[in-house]
């Protein structure tokens, strides 16, 4: 479903991703995990069309999606839950959802789509009229899906969806994914926990300064002291040794 190849992106004259290539198939769920500063949500980013890649080539579905906007991207099918959740606070859950629909075309599956995810977070029903403001981090981050939902995705990216939850929050939403998952939904998350990755994907990408340091599925990798090498940048068993 989507096959990236050397990829590039900069910012100014610093190198946050510098040829990464990976895929994901149809159906599966895909983490990339690594420390901060890895290039993981830039990488995101240019999948999504927010950011234009320096080089490289991404494929969705058979087609370049390079330079294409997000509201083509999104029409295309790819959509983005990013880091941070940034939902719109000063207006309604109702409004946020809804904003998410605006570029459909089918307007008359709408509402069937609407009460889908209000079934799947019964707690944005009881909400829908409040300030989305004014609802918890993970409420927020379920508003954040749900709004993803609704653009009627192939593939959904999720750019870091732990971040700032407690942890029994983190199982719900990572619950979630994997539901959806199970109907069908192609996922790339973005996941700073490398635990957390082996437990939910069925393949990882471990990335660091920009590039995929290690790579395989979760079966294989899981216990695997290279996954500690790729993501540290250091032999896990004698840490004072450059990997």
């Amino acid at each position: 479903m989507l096959i990236l190849e050397n990829v590039k992106a900069n910012y100014g004259h610093v190198a946050a991703v510098r040829g990464v290539s990976m895929t994901v198939e149809e159906g599966e769920v895909v983490c990339i995990a690594g420390p901060n500063g890895a290039g993981k949500s830039t990488l995101m980013h240019c999948i999504a069309g927010a950011k234009k890649p320096a080089g490289g080539t991404i494929i969705f579905a058979g087609r370049s999606v390079v330079g294409e906007s997000t509201e083509i991207t999104v029409r295309r099918g790819i959509s983005l839950v990013p880091e941070g959740r940034r939902i719109f606070g000063g207006l309604s859950v109702e409004e946020n959802l809804k904003l998410a629909t605006h570029y459909r075309e089918n307007r008359g599956e709408i509402k069937n789509d609407l009460d889908r995810v209000l079934d799947m977070f019964p707690i944005l029903r009881e909400r829908y009229k409040s300030g989305a403001g004014k609802l918890s981090g993970g409420e927020q981050q379920m508003l954040a899906i749900s709004r993803a939902l609704l653009t009627r995705p192939r593939i959904m990216l999720v750019d870091e969806p732990a971040l700032g939850l407690a942890p029994q929050i983190v199982d719900q939403v990572y619950d979630t994914l994997l539901d959806l998952r199970d109907e069908g939904m192609t996922l790339l998350i973005v996941e700073q926990s490398v635990e957390r990755a082996l437990e939910n994907a069925d393949r990882l990408y471990v990335m660091r300064s920009g590039l995929v340091e290690l790579s395989g599925t979760t079966d294989a990798l899981w216990g695997d002291d290279r996954v500690g090498q790729a993501y540290f940048g250091f032999d896990t068993q004698n840490p004072g040794t450059s990997a």
